[in-house]
């Protein structure tokens, strides 16, 4: 009989990639290069709008920013569940 429990135990310290996206922008060579202190780069989403959160580059929640002492962080408003593909 597999033991489930250790099956998952072995995933547990896997390491995932996580990206927040709160927005993105296309700009040419030129304009990049003239960035600089208090530039100000426009994206593609309206403020209020909330943030992609993204693990191994795939979409699984929403949220809004927030400050946790000195650092940013997502607070989760929406978890995206799909449906697993059976192989």
């Amino acid at each position: 009989m597999i033991d489930e429990s250790r099956n998952l135990d072995l995933l547990m310290n896997v390491s995932l990639r996580v990206r927040a996206e709160l927005g993105k922008c296309t700009m040419r060579v030129s304009d990049v290069l003239k960035l600089g202190r208090g530039s100000i780069v426009a994206l593609d989403r309206p403020a209020g709008t909330p943030i992609d959160v993204f693990v191994n580059d795939r979409l699984v929640a929403r949220g809004e920013v927030v400050a946790v002492e000195d650092r940013y962080g997502v607070r989760l408003t929406e978890v995206i569940v799909r449906k697993m593909q059976r192989a």
